[in-house]
């Protein structure tokens, strides 16, 4: 074969022309703009969740050593409470009374949840004692100077 036969050529253009169709199609094609751009946002989106999770490890590596303070704060009242009840000779017991359930009685414990379970009656206009919904609510002061008409 020839250096310059036409089947050379035509190989050597065949060949080009696949490379060049190639490349053109990579960068002019649709889905791969596409595709680009969707990995675009997940990167975007992994960099916006790692920056998430560092601040919410920093809240709440903050909530515990706020939380540590207070317990620390909390023992430091009691060890006072108790060296100030040394000091003046109190018990523990009297600090921390502890509950003393002699004097309930469980009738009388019985009857005042039943009473507090029925409802009593409202004060409406039948009432006829001046509940909110009468006709003299509100007038008292009117009452005395001018009588009421009778009722029928």
């Amino acid at each position: 074969m020839d250096a310059s036969s036409p089947l050379t050529f035509a190989i050597i253009g065949f060949i080009v022309g696949l490379i060049i169709g190639a490349v053109a199609y990579r960068l002019f094609s649709k889905s791969q703009r596409e595709a680009a751009s969707m990995r675009q946002k997940l990167l975007e989106r992994e960099h916006q969740i790692a920056e998430m999770k560092s601040s919410v490890g920093s809240h709440l590596t903050g909530i515990y050593q706020r939380l540590s303070n207070i317990r620390d704060e909390a023992n430091q009242l009691e060890l006072q409470l108790k060296e100030d009840a040394a000091e003046w000779d109190i018990r523990d017991a009297a600090i921390q009374p502890s509950l003393d359930l002699s004097g309930i009685d469980p009738a009388r414990e019985q009857q005042t949840r039943a009473d507090a379970s029925t409802p009593s009656t409202p004060r409406d206009y039948a009432d006829g004692k001046g509940g909110t919904l009468s006709e003299d609510f509100g007038l008292k002061g009117n009452e005395a100077a001018t009588p009421q008409p009778p009722r029928y």
